[in-house]
């Protein structure tokens, strides 16, 4: 929890200031979670801060949230074009994703717990906290203005996927859901299961028990197969 605080702080999250007249608060929570090795062993334990957006009013604290991630056939193919050029592919994690990006709503939360504040203060957010309603599509925004930056094209096909060309060769990057996927690298991607991944992450900010349930479905398919 203390390493969330820090990244909490260092990222200018919030401020703490008292409630405009005729603002709303949303609550959040402290997610725990335990990742584990191929092996079943413990990796670390994991916590993040989450923000409860399904209390959120449309036109109030947020407005759009669409954003645009790979399309399902999008992988495959790059993994295929990689596979007959002898290319290499990687995969990059972007740990607290979200909270590079920047939200231009009003958004307030109340504190959560572990955050010392005076009664009447509130938490004025500036980034995109992991359950907000418009958090993804901060975080592709944020994540397009950088890219783009780097000399990286969006592909008039496919508005995640990204092509940079140079003297020294050519780069395809593509985003999916929070992870980004660029050509050079060992492929260890289940196809298998590529496609329910892809439908069920896109609702991944709003999930209802019948997509954690699909989520466990698509778990012990990927065990079962391991095994």
């Amino acid at each position: 929890m203390a390493e969330e605080l820090t990244a909490l702080h260092l990222t200018h999250t919030w401020d703490l200031v008292s409630l405009p007249p005729g603002k709303q608060t949303i609550g959040c929570r402290w997610g725990y979670k335990i990742k584990t090795k191929a092996d079943g062993s413990v990796e670390r334990y994991k916590v993040r801060l989450v923000a409860k957006g399904y209390f959120q009013q449309y036109g109030l604290d947020y407005e759009e949230t669409f954003s645009p991630f790979a399309k399902m056939t999008t992988v495959p193919n790059m993994i295929a074009v990689v596979s007959v050029r002898q290319w290499k592919i990687f995969q990059m994690d972007v740990k607290n994703a979200f909270l590079n990006d920047d939200i231009y709503e009003e958004v307030y939360m109340i504190p959560p717990p572990g955050i010392q504040h005076r009664s009447c203060e509130v938490c004025r957010l500036h980034k995109s906290l992991y359950g907000l309603k418009q958090a993804p599509r901060a975080w592709f925004g944020k994540f397009f203005t950088v890219i783009t930056f780097l000399g990286f094209v969006q592909s008039n096909h496919n508005s995640a996927l990204f092509v940079r060309c140079s003297s020294a060769g050519r780069i395809l990057l593509s985003l999916y859901v929070d992870h980004l996927i660029i050509t050079g690298g060992k492929h260890v991607t289940r196809l298998d299961i590529a496609h329910v991944v892809h439908v069920v992450s896109q609702f991944v900010t709003t999930p209802t028990s019948v997509h954690w349930g699909f989520v466990l479905l698509i778990e012990l398919r990927a065990y079962s197969d391991a095994d």
